[in-house]
């Protein structure tokens, strides 16, 4: 049983296992729109799996959340990536465990974002529900 979890940066690196970080930093991009925006192309993989799986996009109106909190459910998604992409610029917190029949708790592993980062949580990474204990925020 893991008493407290070491909460780090969030990286691309640290983060690989368990998905992709959606940002601008470190990604090149091309002019689009006759040169009026940039495009940051292919930032993560929509993983989908099963015969009747389709894309859908959604929005989170997130509350805040009290800390310290104890790590009490986990959640997957057995046939499809999901991602969240903060459409207010406060950092949030992701805990995850890598994906397997169950997760296990000596695996979990905690990022904070920057507070212009999202997250792409592969199809099956096991994870917790969105942390947001800055402030209410909107995905």
């Amino acid at each position: 049983m893991v008493d407290a979890l070491r909460i780090q940066p969030l990286t691309s690196s640290g983060f690989a296992s368990f998905g992709d970080v959606v940002e601008f930093e470190g990604h090149d991009s091309f002019p689009i729109n006759k040169g009026m925006a940039d495009r940051y192309h292919a930032l993560a993989d929509v993983e989908l799996g099963g015969e009747q799986a389709r894309a859908i996009i959604s929005l989170v109106d997130s509350r805040k959340f009290d800390m310290p909190r104890k790590v009490d459910h986990l959640e997957y998604h057995p046939l499809g990536s999901q991602a969240f992409l903060p459409l207010d610029a406060n950092p949030f917190i992701v805990v995850v465990a890598p994906a397997a029949k169950e997760p296990d708790l000596g695996d979990l592993a905690a990022f904070v974002t920057n507070g212009r980062q999202g997250v792409n949580y592969r199809l099956g990474t096991w994870h917790h529900v969105l942390l947001t204990p800055y402030a209410a925020m909107r995905f």
